[in-house]
């Protein structure tokens, strides 16, 4: 396999900690760029050059990247209504300058979207900056040359997903609280589904993307399988305590990844299960 320089954002956090991961495994060359919002240092790898900055100020590296994986975000809905201003800074602005760089540079671009557009591009904070995130990349292949694909991720979990605070996956929070003898809580009657799907099936997509320089395309990326909150509660043995719904949140999530399966091979492997 040939040896490539490869760029993350966001690389010390949960995505982009497991990409960097499998990247450097794949011998490849890697940095990332983190301001570490929600980045922890202490994933950070051996064998990875680490910059600490905004993404908007990634015209301060260097322009030999041979591909650029932009994973850097603030995620989540909720803390979106508390502050918009910052989802739109970071979540476009800052996604304007990576198009911007890797317009110029000619280097090709994987993009992190988000699932929850398909509830509605106005639903929430969050996911209408995801959304026009988008737009920019689509505006920009269309007239300015730009080579890139958008892998929209549904419901995550893994490894060096955020166990506490306002960032973190249901499934790192429910753990993390099983552990501290914490009643979880759901918001809702729990009834609510969500494609729940693994990060290294996620990985691997991302990775078949570059590999197969599969771009010009709009991914869906779950294992379209979904369950109810109330099936995971069955599924850990545990009491919740039911709270009221909150705003923003789409009722079902479901992935159809046959694009990805077609142009890909993609398969994801991991079931929820023999991860609880």
């Amino acid at each position: 396999m040939q040896k490539l320089k490869m760029l993350v954002t966001g690389g010390a956090g949960f995505i982009g900690t497991n990409i960097i991961k499998r990247l450097l495994k794949d011998g490849h060359e890697v940095e990332s760029l983190d301001n570490y919002t929600t980045g922890l240092k202490q994933n950070e790898l051996k064998d990875c050059t680490y910059w600490i900055g905004d993404i908007q100020n990634i015209y301060d590296l260097a322009t030999n990247f041979d591909v650029v994986f932009h994973m850097a975000a603030i995620g989540r809905i909720q803390p979106s209504f508390d502050n918009p201003e910052d989802y739109i800074n970071t979540n476009f602005n800052g996604t304007y300058e990576v198009v911007k760089f890797c317009t110029e540079n000619n280097i090709p671009l994987i993009y992190a979207g988000s699932s929850s557009k398909h509830s509605g591009r106005y639903k929430n904070p969050y996911t209408f900056s995801k959304d026009i995130g988008e737009d920019i990349i689509k505006l920009y292949q269309t007239h300015f040359g730009l080579k890139a694909s958008i892998a929209r991720f549904y419901n995550v979990y893994g490894p060096y997903q955020l166990l506490e605070g306002d960032y973190t996956t249901l499934i790192g929070r429910w753990l993390t609280n099983i552990e501290k003898g914490i009643r979880c809580e759901i918001y809702g009657d729990g009834e609510q589904r969500r494609d729940f799907t693994h990060v290294n099936d996620i990985v691997e997509a991302l990775v078949l993307i570059m590999q197969k320089n599969a771009y010009g395309h709009e991914f869906e990326l779950g294992r379209g399988q979904n369950i109810s909150l109330n099936e995971i509660v069955e599924m850990l043995n545990i009491n919740v305590i039911y709270k009221e719904g909150k705003p923003g949140e789409a009722r079902n999530t479901l992935c159809e990844s046959t694009l990805a399966k077609e142009v890909l091979g993609w398969d994801p492997k991991i079931n929820l299960n023999e991860y609880l």
